[in-house]
């Protein structure tokens, strides 16, 4: 059973970075909300497939695996000739905008259905038809996106005259040398060789001369005539990860995701806990509400991300400190346990938790540029189960453990009870109160407010970056 779980969980990790990766690619304009609207539907994932299992109303749990088995694989086998890196830099278009707002929209009403019908489903006994009717819909609303490539399939945006000055001659005639070399020339020669005078330009003239520049560069490492040397990336450009795990900010963004997502997957894992001791019966109410905020976090916090970077060239990781700052908040009402913060605690360590995993990836991305991506992003992750197994694992549980010791021995009526309870293996100790996790929950929120402060020293560290990177654009 151990060998099947690690292959199956680790076989979900091949297809978060396949797309991930490749739409990132394919999208360099927009990565905050690509990876936001992935990752959301990552982590929505399974809602919808419970809902479809309901259809199947099927008692055998072996159903289910099957399903869970079979079907995300019919479904990669058909699209591994679709989902690839396709030169989205050069199809950039200008209604890019409003289709990833319809995207957006139809998130939002697919996250809002789902929990209505969790509701629904859970308060009322409903029928076969019901169920099936409700999902019917269901995959009527995760089809609306496919409109949008359709019809840009059929409508193709002409390519302005301002654009195609700036592609190299190189790119009108025909690539002399690869695409990564020529890469590799446009960060490493022509940012360092160009004359001062060319940053004096305006902006859509100075892109010209870069792009002539760039361009004999290439076409003279093609001829032999210029031996390129090849340096250390700087921010911005493509790092390995070997050349990235040197860089203080690629540690300042693993240990602030260790902190905030840890804090956050703490919740989700004893969340059953959290509730009961406080003295909720629908236990299950809190997690699929979790798993709604969380989605809504992952596309809000790319959407929120990308604002900040386009409108204003500020770096992406303040948003994920501003994230961080509203888990604090709600692990400090989850500590108070006061009437109603069960669910506004719920609320902003969902939509937090979630921003994580929109922010993290775009502004690695930026920070350590497309080539390597996948790398770079599957050694971020480890943040998450690292900061799990030491605040769920060994703070958490043993915290709980502690508490619910000290009321079973109030409870106790002696030595000889306690060894009874021990001899017949009754129901393990249960806590009740706040008291069970005020102490696990302050310790979460002190940790967001240390992972707000490297945020803030990743933010610091990367305004040159990002006024570079979008500064530009925004002139």
């Amino acid at each position: 059973m151990c060998v099947l779980i690690f292959i199956g969980t680790n076989g979900e990790t091949y297809f978060n970075t396949v797309s991930l990766v490749s739409c990132v690619q394919n999208f360099p304009k927009s990565r905050g909300p690509v990876v936001g609207i992935l990752k959301g539907f990552a982590g929505l994932g399974g809602a919808i497939l419970t809902q479809i299992y309901a259809v199947m109303h099927s008692p055998d749990h072996a159903s289910l695996i099957f399903m869970v088995a079979v079907g995300p694989t019919m479904v990669v086998i058909a699209l591994m000739f679709i989902v690839r890196p396709v030169g989205g830099h050069k199809q950039i278009r200008s209604s890019d905008g409003f289709s990833f707002s319809i995207i957006y929209g139809v998130c939002l009403v697919l996250a809002s259905y789902l929990m209505g019908v969790m509701l629904v489903e859970d308060l009322v006994d409903l029928s076969h038809t019901v169920i099936t009717i409700f999902t019917v819909i269901l995959f009527v609303i995760l089809l609306i996106p496919i409109v949008i490539p359709v019809t840009l399939h059929f409508y193709r945006e002409p390519r302005s005259s301002a654009e195609e000055a700036l592609l190299p001659e190189a790119d009108k005639q025909g690539p002399s040398i690869s695409e990564d070399d020529a890469h590799e020339i446009i960060f490493s020669e022509v940012e360092d060789e160009k004359p001062r005078e060319v940053d004096l330009l305006p902006a859509l003239e100075r892109q010209k001369r870069i792009a002539q520049l760039q361009s004999k560069l290439a076409q003279a490492a093609a001829e032999g005539a210029v031996r390129i040397k090849k340096r250390r990336p700087h921010r911005g450009e493509d790092f390995t990860l070997k050349e990235a795990l040197i860089k203080a900010d690629l540690w300042l963004i693993f240990f602030s995701l260790m902190l905030g997502s840890g804090s956050g997957l703490t919740v989700i894992d004893n969340l059953g806990q959290m509730s009961q001791s406080l003295g909720y019966d629908n236990t299950h109410v809190f997690v699929s509400m979790i798993s709604i905020w969380n989605f809504l976090g992952r596309v809000g916090g790319g959407y929120f991300s990308e604002k900040i970077v386009r409108d204003y060239a500020y770096p992406r990781p303040v948003a994920m400190a501003a994230a961080q700052v509203i888990m604090a908040v709600g692990h400090f009402l989850f500590a108070m346990g006061w009437p109603g913060a069960m669910y506004l605690g719920t609320l902003l360590v969902g939509l937090g938790y979630g921003s994580h995993w929109a922010i993290v990836p775009a502004a690695a991305s930026e920070l350590f540029g497309l080539k390597k991506f996948g790398a770079l992003y599957n050694f971020l992750t480890l943040a998450n189960p690292a900061g799990s197994l030491v605040f769920s694992g060994l703070i958490a549980s043993s915290i709980y453990d502690r508490e619910a010791e000290k009321q079973a021995g109030h409870r106790s009526e002696g030595i000889i009870s306690s060894f009874s309870r021990f001899v017949f293996l009754d129901d393990p100790l249960k806590c009740e109160g706040a008291v069970c996790f005020f102490v696990t929950s302050l310790i979460m929120s002190g940790l967001c407010i240390v992972a707000v402060v490297l945020s803030m020293i990743l933010v610091h560290r990367t305004k040159p970056v990002y006024a570079h990177l979008y500064g530009r654009s925004r002139g």
